[in-house]
């Protein structure tokens, strides 16, 4: 018993599939890519704009009590 004929009937079938899709799948070649770096870029300004409310929303307190004196300077 032999599995040479089913196995190559079936790449015959899987190569005239994707070879004959009208178009659709050069599309997806275009549009897959696309989507991926849209979706990526919406994450990253997410990721900043959050970034950016909480250092709005972090207390200044450590920098207001330095009032820009150095500390590592003795003072005469």
């Amino acid at each position: 018993m032999t599995y040479a004929r089913p196995v190559q009937a079936i790449q015959e079938n899987i190569s005239a599939v994707l070879a004959h899709q009208g178009g659709w799948d050069e599309l997806l070649l275009i549009a897959v890519p696309i989507a991926v770096v849209i979706g990526l870029l919406a994450i990253v300004k997410r990721r900043v704009e959050r970034a950016a409310i909480a250092a709005n929303a972090a207390p200044e307190s450590s920098i207001s009590s330095n009032s820009g004196t150095d500390t590592s300077q003795p003072s005469d």
